[in-house]
């Protein structure tokens, strides 16, 4: 009885790591070619530490490109994306709506906006009028649309005449209604050096029209995570002894 105790604990652990390391190495990391790395010292800091990489194909070691830099993320810090909450240790916060704070996972990297016109592919001008609904009563939860389309949202995000959104890219994070796990998920420019955001990634406005550009010419895929967990995704990030060190 207790050899057959231990093997379903055994298997149930194995179980437990394989759906972890899913949720941590999604599809969307496999395809692509270029990287944007946000690490916090711990979950609970409003900034974080920017590096951006390179690989020559999928499944290759990232090399890394340019310095390191300074960003804001979540006002109150950062919390496991619903979709790794199995990476979450004892206690720490798994990401919900409202609560300022930024999602911790891996995510494609979306389409670029702004309020100017772009030569950039899959461009998405913003009118004056847009808005990102962040209610989840709405059927129009986490998309953007035209204020007109959504007045009976409760929660909405002006996109279209705040200045922070001049320039950004869309983060694919997986959400719904029901979970009420957060929703738009941005990287915009930073409303100042020490002000923390409502759950997105922000930066000066020449980086984020410099990522824009990073971000548009490979599929890129952003892995905003704690220091601390990094090791555990040695196998999905593929960093090299050389790029670990540059932490």
């Amino acid at each position: 009885m207790r050899v057959g105790s231990a093997l379903i604990v055994l298997v149930c652990a194995v179980l437990g790591s394989s759906q972890a390391f899913a949720q941590a190495c999604p599809e969307a990391m496999q395809s692509a070619r270029r990287l944007v790395l946000v690490t916090v010292s711990d979950l609970s800091s409003s900034t974080a530490t920017m590096r951006l990489y390179e690989r020559a194909q999928p499944g290759a070691d990232w090399r890394r490109v340019g310095g390191v830099e300074r960003v804001n993320v979540g006002s109150r810090g950062v919390a496991w994306g619903r979709a790794f909450r199995a990476l979450a240790a004892a206690g720490e916060p798994v990401k919900t709506e409202g609560d300022k704070r930024t999602p911790a996972g891996i995510y494609a990297i979306g389409r670029p906006f702004g309020f100017g016109p772009s030569p950039l592919a899959n461009y998405l001008r913003l009118q004056p009028d847009n808005v990102c609904v962040e209610d989840p009563a709405s059927p129009a939860y986490n998309t953007i649309a035209t204020a007109e389309a959504v007045h009976h949202a409760n929660s909405r995000d002006n996109m279209g005449v705040m200045p922070r959104y001049r320039r950004g890219l869309i983060v694919e994070y997986p959400t719904d209604a029901a979970s009420r796990a957060g929703s738009c998920i941005f990287i915009h420019i930073w409303k100042g050096p020490s002000l923390g955001t409502s759950g997105c990634v922000t930066m000066p406005e020449r980086r984020v029209a410099a990522l824009q550009k990073f971000a548009s010419e490979q599929p890129t895929v952003l892995a905003l995570l704690p220091e601390a967990a990094l090791r555990k995704l040695d196998d999905c990030l593929s960093l090299t002894a050389t790029t670990a060190e540059a932490h």
